[in-house]
């Protein structure tokens, strides 16, 4: 629960923020300014603590601390292996897998689940999207449809744990969700979604693999990290021992940060290019929706809207009316801020709904291009190699696999009950 607010707010002001807020949030921008949705955020923040009521300490305690010191943490982890060419090795041994367009899918697909269940998904499409463009425009391959699957196979896997993307983190430290217990009961909705989006993007694309645009002069060394196998062997090591310790009573955070200064303490890379590689764009993002979301709920309003919507039959706890309201709001708002909202107003006490609301925002988010994060990553790596990826071809793709995913999840829920 949220601290009682210092001073009585003013809840008009807060309401018109929250809704301003969000409504940026969904258009993505502001007319007018170069803002992105980490601005909007912060702004929103910013606007409560002038206009709503808030002081420092209202603020402060709003934001879940665990889960961003938890997301800093993987976010180092994620980027020591990112500085020893770990990534960039695993994408050009995937590559070499060419000469067989459909096997080299597949192994694109599974790679990228894989490392995106375990490190942040964000790096991984960071890394993979330059080297797997480049790899395909020499063999004189379409692209497009590849790196959507590589977009669309990083949500997927995202979800298989409580670590994949920062949405489920948040969840875990809230819900209090157990590592395990979680991997175990994603486990066959997740691998079902991904076999079924490899069918599907391999059926709709395998007659549109022609090359229509020139292929980039720039080899793909010029483009990656040199691969050095001491400290990948390091972080691979110590991304391991940082797993285990999740089935240990020790907080999750602490286990986080303990890595992250272990790496941090390091011979071989500087302190600036670790923390380059950190995504604190959502750091600020989360730290932001914090506030305005725990605004919010000491207003009383969202608990009115629920109570409103059940009087209309949409219940929240039905999983089906949170999987389907979580999304449609991943694709409007970004699933950042739809996970936010929805946890405070949504009782996620009980794990299954808890389960639902990671699965759904994962697989939600592979809808359109701005669903996620890591759509948005590939699509602007594409488009620096030339490569465009238009709002249509994402949804040609995304709305079959978003489709078949959503329905695999919601059977696997009435099966388990």
């Amino acid at each position: 629960m949220p601290p009682a607010p210092s001073l009585a707010i003013d809840k008009p002001a807060v309401l018109v923020i929250f809704v301003l807020t969000y409504l940026g949030l969904a258009a993505g921008r502001v007319p007018g300014l170069k803002i992105d949705r980490t601005g909007i955020s912060i702004l929103g923040a910013i606007a409560l603590m002038i206009f709503g009521g808030l002081k420092t300490a209202d603020v402060i305690g709003f934001v879940n601390w665990p889960t961003i010191l938890l997301l800093f943490g993987f976010f180092v982890i994620s980027a020591q292996l990112r500085l020893s060419g770990f990534f960039d090795s695993v994408a050009k041994s995937v590559a070499r897998r060419l000469d067989h367009p459909a096997n080299f899918l597949l192994l694109l697909m599974l790679a990228t689940a894989g490392l995106s269940a375990f490190l942040n998904h964000d790096i991984v499409c960071y890394a993979f999207a330059p080297i797997v463009g480049v790899a395909l425009l020499r063999r004189r391959l379409n692209p497009v449809p590849f790196l959507i699957a590589l977009a669309i196979a990083s949500n997927i896997g995202a979800a298989a744990t409580i670590v994949g993307n920062p949405q489920d983190m948040m969840i875990a430290q809230i819900a209090g969700l157990n590592f395990g217990r979680y991997a175990l009961w994603c486990l066959v909705p997740v691998l079902v979604a991904l076999a079924s989006a490899y069918a599907i993007i391999w059926m709709m694309s395998r007659r549109q693999l022609a090359l229509e645009i020139e292929a980039p002069k720039e080899s793909l060394s010029s483009i990656s990290q040199p691969f050095n196998r001491p400290h990948t062997i390091k972080g691979l090591v110590i991304l391991a021992v940082v797993i285990a310790l999740f089935f240990s009573p020790i907080p999750k955070e602490i286990v986080a940060l303990a890595a992250a200064g272990i790496h941090l303490a390091n011979a071989k890379f500087h302190t600036a290019d670790l923390l380059r590689i950190v995504d604190w764009p959502i750091l600020v993002l989360f730290i932001g929706l914090f506030v305005v979301t725990g605004a919010f709920q000491t207003t009383g309003y969202g608990d009115h809207a629920v109570h409103w919507l059940a009087s209309h039959g949409l219940h929240l706890t039905s999983p089906t009316i949170l999987a389907l309201s979580t999304a449609v709001l991943s694709n409007l708002i970004n699933n950042a801020a739809a996970v936010l909202l929805l946890l405070k107003v949504a009782n996620v006490a009980q794990a299954p709904a808890a389960y639902v609301l990671a699965l759904a925002n994962s697989f939600g988010g592979s809808l359109v291009i701005s669903g996620s994060v890591s759509n948005i990553i590939v699509v602007e790596q594409a488009r620096e190699l030339g490569i465009p990826i238009s709002f249509r071809s994402f949804l040609r793709l995304g709305a079959p696999v978003t489709l078949v995913a959503m329905a695999t999840m919601l059977g696997w829920v009435m099966l388990m009950r």
